[in-house]
């Protein structure tokens, strides 16, 4: 058996025991990785340097209290600080982020840990500065493109001119959808160092329960229709607009919102200004490892977002036999791509929510044939994928 590849996981998107959710799509990618015993790594994940812990602070407060390092699923995991100025932050994020993390990895080459690549996942700032950091160290890196980092940061020029340079000189750019990557040769990039690895769904923790013993559970009533809708509470989500398509929807529809976030206040406003407040439930943050009762318990799960890369929260809704309606956008359409996976919104309003509801149930699918298409989308295509690639940029 070939000796195990020694990688370098870089990114501002990993969990911590602080903020236990973020980013766990790409934690869930690496652990499906480390399975194979094939891959050994360490993590690098840099957070913004803020004085104040305390809840008052909101998210400025859990970067002050993320710990400098600790040990998350057997993987060891360093969080340095780097610097992030207000407003002008955009611009120097990259060069403020290589020059924290530096010190740390320098470390661990010291130590004895000598990885054959970097693996940075978001393309700006994380794969800018994993590119600064390769150059400096002499190592091949690879960047993971996810959704906001090309569909939106690209619009502003010097962020577009450092992706492009950066795209140039890494072994390979990756996307979790076949758009970010075909965004990313519009900006310039060459076709064949571009390769989409999609998200895979982890078919355990996400499994069918019994919705009716998923409701008791939950205190979830079961005379009502229930769409869930999972995701930070921030405007790109479109949380706003569940609540806004309540009053176009059948009377006995329940809106659960399942997250935490800034807007938390102004949709309950919004929901009690429109008369629905009794038709909408706030969940709070809730652990990756719980949202499957709550899919389980779920007639649908709504996705109204305005960006997405690659959604895993349609796949895990799937995985537990719960269909979807979401916008059509991204890498959306390469997930529900069939009536049985749900329905895509032909805008982003309410109405087209309505219309897209009444569609789906109008011809319903079974949970065992939603769960069947989600089993279409397991890890091992993309786990395979990486190998190959870790390979052939290290020789190993």
């Amino acid at each position: 058996m070939p000796r195990p590849i020694k990688t370098l996981l870089f990114s501002t998107l990993f969990p911590s025991s602080v903020r236990p959710v973020h980013g766990i799509f790409v934690e869930t990618r690496l652990r499906e990785l480390l399975k194979t015993g094939e891959v050994e790594t360490k993590v690098v994940a840099p957070v913004p340097w803020f004085p104040f812990s305390g809840k008052r602070f909101g998210e400025y407060g859990q970067f002050a209290a993320t710990p400098g390092f600790e040990h998350r699923n057997g993987i060891e995991v360093f969080h340095p600080r780097y610097f992030l100025p207000p407003k002008i932050g955009m611009n120097l994020a990259p060069h403020t982020l290589a020059a924290c993390a530096l010190p740390t990895i320098r470390k661990l080459l010291h130590e004895g840990f000598d990885f054959d690549l970097i693996d940075a996942h978001y393309y700006y700032p994380d794969g800018i500065a994993a590119g600064i950091i390769a150059r400096q160290l002499g190592k091949p890196f690879v960047v993971t493109a996810r959704g906001t980092d090309l569909n939106l940061i690209p619009q502003h020029a010097y962020p577009r001119k450092l992706i492009v340079q950066t795209a140039a000189a890494a072994h390979a750019s990756i996307g979790v959808c076949k758009a970010l990557m075909d965004s990313l040769a519009g900006l310039g990039a060459a076709p064949k160092n571009l390769h989409v690895f999609r998200n895979g769904v982890d078919l355990e923790r996400f499994s069918p329960e019994e919705a009716s013993l998923a409701r008791t559970k939950l205190s979830l009533p079961d005379d009502r229709t229930i769409l869930l809708s999972v995701g930070h509470l921030v405007e790109r989500k479109g949380h706003h607009i569940a609540i806004e398509a309540l009053s176009k929807l059948p009377e006995d529809v329940l809106l659960v919102i399942a997250g935490s976030g800034p807007e938390r206040q102004s949709l309950a406003v919004l929901a009690g200004k429109l008369g629905v407040a009794d038709k909408v439930r706030f969940t709070g943050q809730l652990e990756n490892s719980e949202l499957r009762s709550w899919y389980s318990a779920a007639d649908a799960l709504v996705l109204c977002s305005s960006r997405e890369g690659w959604a895993n929260v349609l796949l895990e809704s799937m995985a537990c036999g719960t269909p979807v309606i979401a916008t059509n956008i991204w890498g959306t359409p390469e997930v529900v791509s069939t009536p049985v996976a749900g329905r895509l919104m032909d805008d982003r309003t309410p109405a087209a929510l309505a219309l897209s509801f009444a569609a789906l149930f109008a011809d319903y699918p079974s949970r065992a044939d939603v769960r069947a298409h989600a089993e279409k989308f397991s890890w091992e295509a993309t786990t395979a994928a990486q190998l190959a690639l870790f390979r052939s940029m290290t020789g190993a």
